[in-house]
């Protein structure tokens, strides 16, 4: 083995001790933005690799930022930004919310509430957008009712990651998908393998939980402008149809404008001003992302992944151990960091350089990196998902109620380690 090079990754241990520390002390992960955490690792890096002249360093660092699959994935930000903004100005999310909750049976609230979310967040690609979206509703509802405020909020928060996780408009899959080489077409079917049993037995579970004798009405009345919900069915069927994904985003977008325009939500000039907000809005996970290809161009160039994929390669006995290597790195760093995109950026190249080495499927690798970011950013007590919703609850809802309701993070996690360990196949190496 070529001599330790452990120090390569201070850099990014720097990164994460700033990003987790600034989280816990100011008691928001997502206060200090996480560009200027990677930029201070960055710096790390330059002073550290004295070896290295500058200019040689500088030339690494922008080849990193600018890598193609960077810059694809940048794009695709931008252009899911674009698509949230403009579908949630013509009144989309607040449709599908109000269509959902007037044909609920309360006595099967929690049910409906897992079930609008998974859509909701299918559609929009973002877990923490569903959970601002429906998070204050969910919680008026358990408060409004006598159904558990825990088993509500459970049900929200599986929902919402079971959209994060298979949307292609979601980052996670787009980085997960960008990271590996694959298509989303293909990465959204091996997710579907384990996604749709873990949301079917949660919907046997909540039937079972439901409360037949509950004769609460709720009263919801909601506008009849169905056609506002027409650009998240057509991303849904255009990924179900393959299409690219540049190509899909662009003709919701497209819907979606002509909707906004048609009905007056908007003129042409606030059309392209909520298309410029869509832009900007991702202007965080675009920075980060160029930054952490950078970083990690740095690493590459002072040889620290080859090193590290030379200590994987003596743990590793085959490739069920390369993807459970896999799950372990992503998983791990989502803990340091509560960021499942980040994790995936970072263990992103790494992942690839194992994929190539052992000859793995790559959509079965990048489901593995956003399955695992995804179940354990789900769980994380100082995650973004789990801290909201204890915000909006107000001292109403606790922690350990939230995660033992919360059955479709569960489901997920052991139907999908379960599959690696006893009924996924892994043919032999030619």
């Amino acid at each position: 083995m070529s001599e330790n090079k452990f120090y390569c990754f201070i850099p990014f241990f720097i990164f994460v001790a700033i990003f987790l520390g600034a989280g816990i002390l100011l008691d928001d992960f997502y206060k200090f933005p996480a560009p200027i955490a990677m930029s201070i690792g960055i710096i790390a890096a330059f002073l550290m690799y004295y070896k290295t002249s500058t200019q040689d360093k500088i030339l690494a660092l922008t080849k990193g930022c600018g890598d193609s699959n960077i810059i694809t994935m940048c794009l695709i930000y931008l252009l899911a930004g674009a698509f949230a903004t403009v579908t949630s100005a013509i009144g989309g999310v607040d449709m599908m919310v109000n269509i959902g909750l007037s044909v609920i049976p309360v006595q099967y609230l929690a049910l409906g509430i897992f079930i609008i979310t998974c859509f909701l967040s299918l559609s929009i690609g973002t877990s923490v957008g569903s959970i601002v979206a429906l998070g204050p509703i969910v919680i008026a509802l358990a408060q409004k009712t006598d159904v558990s405020m825990g088993l509500l909020c459970g049900s929200l928060l599986g929902g919402a990651m079971f959209g994060d996780n298979l949307s292609i408009i979601s980052d996670t899959t787009i980085t997960a998908t960008q990271s590996i080489g694959c298509d989303m077409k293909d990465k959204f079917k091996a997710n579907l393998k384990y996604a749709l049993p873990a949301a079917f037995l949660t919907i046997v579970i909540l039937i079972f939980l439901g409360d037949p004798s509950s004769d609460t009405i709720l009263d919801i009345d909601p506008n009849k402008n169905y056609w506002v919900i027409l650009p998240y069915i057509a991303i849904i069927i255009l990924a179900l149809l393959g299409v690219q994904v540049f190509v899909a985003l662009v003709l919701g977008i497209v819907m979606a404008a002509v909707i906004g325009l048609v009905q007056s939500n908007f003129d042409f000039i606030g059309l392209v001003n909520h298309i410029y907000i869509g832009f900007t809005s991702m202007s965080e996970i675009f920075f980060l992302s160029m930054l952490t290809g950078g970083l990690a161009a740095l690493v590459e160039q002072q040889g620290g992944i080859k090193w590290l994929l030379e200590v994987m390669h003596k743990k590793i006995k085959s490739k069920r151990t390369a993807e459970y290597g896999i799950a372990i790195l992503v998983s791990s760093i989502n803990v340091c960091i509560a960021n499942n995109t980040v994790s995936i950026l970072i263990a992103g190249n790494l992942s690839r350089d194992v994929t190539d080495t052992y000859e793995l499927n790559r959509p079965n690798v990048a489901s593995i990196l956003d399955l695992f970011a995804c179940v354990i950013q789900g769980i994380l007590p100082y995650g973004a998902q789990v801290l909201l919703l204890l915000s909006f609850a107000q001292g109403e809802l606790n922690y350990t109620d939230l995660l033992l309701s919360c059955f479709y993070i569960g489901l997920l996690f052991a139907i999908t380690s379960l599959s690696m360990l006893f009924i996924r196949k892994y043919p032999q190496r030619a």
